[in-house]
């Protein structure tokens, strides 16, 4: 359900698909609200791994790495936002347990809302959308300051988040680990340690689930040749890229491709 690139959904909606494997570490390129109404699962915030809940509000900012894995009995709603329609999203991802039954109410009027005015299609619908996205900022910061306080985080965790912003930066590339841990002033062998840590991974593993994630995208929803991709994604050639899809998806680039345009002639 889309307009003007504001587009709300469904839980079930959003995870529907391989292309938009959201259980995969990838970088959020619109800022998104996720509202869970019922069930549980772990969410991956820049690199700090989390259980959620009911009535749980997840909020992952455009340019953050994050992935989520959902459990079959869970439902909920989820808002995505371009990050050039609202600005008073916060930078940082939120994991906020929601308690208050006016607060819980609030969000759910204000995806509905949304969903309304989408649906409708009336005139002004961009502006009315740009301004329910404020409000829906809005009630995420008021909804921060009511959180009790956090405890401060520690060494090993600031360090993951900050390896977490570089990835999202720069995971296409081709940069080695080696060059990552020499830009956060730490080895290689520190930063693997603490990302397993924290994250329930390596730093090698959150760079290749990236590439991985943005590589099945591309492959699934694009007609972008095998060489273009495999560049933009800091392969040194369309062989290498070919050989590491292979490894890790156990499926050729091709194949993939094919999948993919088969299913939708079917659906």
């Amino acid at each position: 359900m889309t307009n003007q690139n504001v587009r709300v959904a469904t839980i079930a909606q959003l995870t529907t698909g391989s292309s938009a494997d959201l259980g995969l570490m990838h970088v959020q390129t619109e800022n998104l609200l996720l509202w869970t109404t019922r069930g549980q699962g772990v969410v991956n915030l820049q690199g700090e791994r989390k259980g959620f809940g009911t009535h749980n509000a997840i909020f992952v900012p455009a340019g953050k790495i994050w992935s989520i894995e959902i459990g079959r009995q869970t439902l909920g709603q989820a808002a995505i936002v371009p990050d050039n329609v609202a600005d008073a999203f916060p930078n940082e991802s939120q994991l906020l347990r929601i308690q208050d039954g006016l607060a819980q109410s609030e969000l759910t009027g204000l995806i509905e809302d949304m969903r309304r005015e989408i649906l409708q299609d009336r005139a002004f619908v961009g502006q009315a959308l740009s301004s329910q996205a404020t409000l829906l900022a809005i009630w995420l910061q008021r909804q921060m300051q009511h959180q009790p306080p956090a405890p401060k985080r520690k060494a090993a965790t600031r360090l993951v988040r900050r390896f977490c912003d570089i990835a999202a930066a720069e995971y296409t590339s081709g940069k080695t680990m080696a060059d990552f841990a020499e830009m956060l002033n730490v080895t290689p062998t520190h930063l693997t340690r603490v990302c397993r840590q924290s994250a329930g991974m390596t730093a090698a593993d959150i760079l290749a689930q990236c590439v991985i994630h943005s590589a099945r995208k591309q492959l699934e929803t694009s007609t972008t040749s095998f060489k273009a991709i495999s560049e933009e994604l800091g392969f040194a050639s369309a062989a290498y890229f070919t050989r590491f899809i292979q490894q890790h998806c156990g499926a050729t680039p091709t194949t993939i491709r094919q999948r993919a345009s088969h299913k939708v002639q079917t659906s």
